[in-house]
């Protein structure tokens, strides 16, 4: 990953590298590996991550159907 700092403005270059880092999901990794995770509970946190996907995007559809 590069960033390129223009004008010698080193803060404006910072931002944009946070920013990039946030969207890759770097900080939520590194969140994940600051203590070890057993296998139940990653297991048990993933399947509730699918839970919350799947129900947002059910009401995504109840709300894009009830507008018709």
């Amino acid at each position: 990953m590069q960033i390129v700092v223009r004008d010698n403005n080193v803060d404006q270059a910072l931002r944009v590298l946070k920013k990039k880092l946030q969207r890759e999901g770097v900080y939520r990794e590194m969140k994940l590996r600051r203590h070890f995770e057993k296998p139940s509970e990653k297991r048990a946190r993933e399947r509730a991550a699918a839970v919350r996907r799947s129900r947002k995007l059910e009401r995504k559809r109840a709300e894009k159907d009830g507008a018709r």
